[in-house]
């Protein structure tokens, strides 16, 4: 997976970018958990999301926020951090001009940030958003959610409270035109820790479902 580092809204930006199979390869977005609290591109729930877009051919990016690693600039509590994910978005797309569709996904503060981004790119067919902080951030930008996706809930989430998520996503089912698929991991904390394995066979089996079968957009 070679190293990059591209040009950002506050200075250099370092990713990870894995080239797609072919020239109209899907291209897809991994966005990591909050700055601030030890999140980076490198943890292992966000290094498994980029790798499950990998495997299946996609052209895939995950990079470091502003102030994280070799990436440029100061936290911004989430504005500077949405104008970095657009920048690297522009990137990837630049390097696969003709990309056949786009996903974003994201863990915690980089699912938040990828809902935003989702509102402002037309173009994103499907989104992974893995704990999504509905207690910590106001979602309510998602009237209507543009696209079909998947949310996951941790089973013993000690930073986002069971009842936020589960009225966010029944918010959002409620929408027409769009499919949410709601799954839990039991006994998970925020961090997966000790259940990656089975986040990434329910991560894995939407894939599977949506690249597939009749995209549900």
């Amino acid at each position: 997976m070679p190293e990059i580092i591209f040009n950002g809204p506050s200075g250099r930006l370092e990713g990870r970018y894995q080239q797609g199979e072919s020239p109209t390869s899907p291209v897809a977005l991994i966005l990591h958990p909050h700055p601030q609290y030890g999140g980076n591109m490198n943890q292992k729930a966000v290094y498994y999301m980029y790798h499950a877009f990998a495997h299946r051919g996609f052209a895939t990016l995950r990079f470091n926020f502003r102030s994280i690693g070799r990436s440029q600039g100061e936290f911004d509590n989430g504005p500077g951090e949405l104008s970095d994910a657009a920048t690297a978005l522009d990137w990837v797309q630049a390097m696969n001009p003709n990309s056949s569709g786009t996903w974003v996904a994201g863990h915690s503060f980089g699912a938040w940030i990828a809902m935003q981004l989702l509102m402002r790119r037309p173009e994103i067919q499907g989104f992974l958003s893995v704990v999504p902080p509905a207690n910590l951030y106001d979602f309510s930008f998602l009237a209507p959610c543009p696209s079909s996706g998947l949310i996951v809930q941790a089973g013993d989430d000690e930073i986002v409270t069971p009842i936020a998520l589960e009225k966010l996503v029944e918010k959002l089912q409620t929408q027409k035109a769009i499919t949410i698929d709601h799954e839990i991991v039991p006994n998970a904390g925020h961090f997966f820790d000790d259940h990656l394995e089975p986040l990434m066979k329910l991560l894995n089996g939407y894939l599977n479902k949506r690249l597939t079968g009749t995209p549900t957009r």
